[in-house]
């Protein structure tokens, strides 16, 4: 019985410094020409003192389409061009209970993307100051596809 009681002990051990060891490495891959993201309410107030309308990204961890569009379409040089040009870009896990400051009150990231009409992921909206949706897509866009939706 000793002689399992270590065993045990010895693979359990084995199996967490592996596992430490294995964590602590990954690190999140950065993206690089990836839009500077920025929290709803700031966009809000720099959409009122300016003339450009807010690019929201509403998007779920894990999700493959979600993450295939931050890799390949937003760093893309055409499609940063007419973001910056005319876009305020924005970011929301529309699947988080995370609290965010939209018009004033604080509401989690998954009802405000519901309340957008965001159940699908990915979705991009385009809103007004005030937080009007002026047009939504829902699900992968390819590049060109993207752009001609930025385009009014």
């Amino acid at each position: 019985m000793n002689k399992k009681v270590v065993i045990t002990v010895v693979v359990c051990a084995f199996l967490g410094f592996f596992m430490y060891n294995s964590l602590t490495k990954v690190q999140p891959n950065v993206i690089e020409n990836s839009p500077e993201w920025i929290p709803i309410n700031e966009a809000q107030d720099v959409a009122a003192s300016t003339d450009k309308f807010i690019f929201v990204d509403v998007y779920e961890i894990g999700c493959k389409y979600c993450r295939a569009m931050d890799r390949e379409v937003f760093p893309d040089s055409t499609v940063r061009q007419v973001l910056d040009a005319n876009y305020i870009p924005v970011r929301i896990d529309g699947n988080s209970m995370e609290p965010i400051q939209f018009n004033g009150q604080e509401i989690p990231s998954k009802e405000f993307a519901q309340s957008k009409g965001a159940f699908v992921f990915p979705t991009s909206l385009i809103l007004d100051s005030q937080g009007n949706v002026i047009k939504k897509k829902t699900g992968y866009m390819g590049v060109d596809e993207f752009r001609q939706f930025l385009y009014q």
